[in-house]
């Protein structure tokens, strides 16, 4: 599974060790209409805004979480420094064979490292499990680190496998849900959602991060593009 994620990766991290020499403007990615990783060497578009259908409050777009600190949960949570949050990353995604690099990504964008963390839609702790999922997953303490970690690392790598590799449509699973992805057949097309892509993903590989360092070559083609707007576009198929 390891090997597919890599070879999931791969095309991009070598794309990152090609264009490190300076250029006009710094790389972006985003995820396009059609569920691509784009890369640009300015702003990427704003995210189009669809309306939810107003049929079925299931096929909505998700909204976006606020993530504050509980009270309750700040005084559950051990506190527990940087290295030891670091610590507890790593020894989990080398037991569920998952990136620890790309848990971290997670993290950042799901709580910015606050094990305390609620959203509005009560979302908990590092990894913002609902306290559903996290049963079902056998947390029995969202608010506790490790368990936490364990919980949402555990859910990142099922939805690895379930795509077959594919990081963008794990991580919009993550966000929205499998039937999300699976309806669309790919990235939804949702606003929050397709941001949330393209957080994870510019903070997987960006520079220092060493996925560029781990995967030099790529078996496939890169495409050079000048889009309508005269932005220069960078794709991979």
């Amino acid at each position: 599974m390891a090997t597919r994620l890599y070879n999931c990766v791969a095309v991009c991290c070598g794309l990152l060790a090609v264009m490190a020499k300076p250029a006009s403007g710094q790389i972006a990615i985003y995820v396009n209409d059609h569920g691509k990783r784009v890369y640009v060497n300015a702003e990427p578009p704003a995210p189009r805004r669809t309306a939810p259908a107003r049929s079925s409050a299931k096929t909505a777009a998700p909204q976006a979480a606020t993530v504050r600190s509980s009270p309750v949960a700040a005084a559950r949570s051990r506190q527990l420094s940087k290295t030891e949050l670091e610590r507890i990353v790593h020894e989990t995604a080398a037991r569920h064979r998952v990136d620890p690099a790309l848990v971290r990504a997670v993290i950042e964008a799901e709580s910015g490292w606050k094990p305390n963390a609620v959203s509005r839609k009560g979302a908990q702790g590092l990894m913002q499990l609902v306290p559903g999922t996290a049963e079902k997953l056998g947390v029995s303490d969202t608010f506790d680190p490790a368990q936490n970690v364990d919980g949402g690392v555990k859910y990142l790598r099922m939805l690895l496998e379930r795509y077959n590799g594919d990081m963008d449509k794990a991580l919009a699973a993550y966000n929205a849900g499998p039937g999300a992805v699976d309806r669309a057949r790919g990235v939804p097309n949702y606003p929050e959602t397709r941001a949330y892509v393209q957080k994870v993903t510019d903070t997987y590989f960006r520079p220092g991060s060493g996925r560029a360092t781990q995967v030099m070559g790529t078996s496939r083609p890169i495409y050079r593009i000048v889009d309508e707007r005269g932005r220069v576009v960078y794709v991979n198929e």
